[in-house]
């Protein structure tokens, strides 16, 4: 079992680190947390907030070339329940680069907008609570 104070780390490969980490950091206002160059052929960084128990990873190895997203259901979902902090928050989405598409799952369309990055992985801001 996975203890609670355990930090989750989503990691992914990009072609285009340096202005895929920009889009993020503009628009969910991440911080960047630790970058690294050359580690073994790979240069990545680390963006989150300090203090929450995520990062985003994204990483680059040198000489390889990923490509885009596998499918149009690659999904980081982000709740956001005040509507007024929503309205901001895809606005601020738009305004780092990121393009609005209609979701793949017509699921989060209903209470949220999905927004794709420059490899077409996906990110919705949901205007709604988590309820487990």
């Amino acid at each position: 079992m996975i203890p609670k104070e355990s930090v989750l780390r989503v990691a992914r490969p990009t072609d285009r680190l340096d202005e895929l980490a920009r889009m993020y950091v503009d628009g969910l206002g991440f911080n960047v947390l630790m970058e690294f160059h050359d580690h073994a052929g790979f240069d990545g960084v680390i963006l989150g907030h300090p203090g929450h128990p995520y990062h985003l990873e994204f990483t680059h190895h040198r000489g390889t070339v990923v490509g885009g997203a596998p499918t149009r259901d690659n999904l980081l979902v982000f709740y956001v329940p005040h509507p007024e902090t929503w309205a901001l928050c895809c606005s601020t989405m738009t305004e780092a680069g990121f393009k609005e598409v209609v979701s793949y799952n017509e699921y989060w369309d209903r209470l949220g907008k999905t927004f794709e990055d420059v490899d077409g992985y996906r990110v919705v801001i949901q205007n709604d609570t988590w309820n487990a």
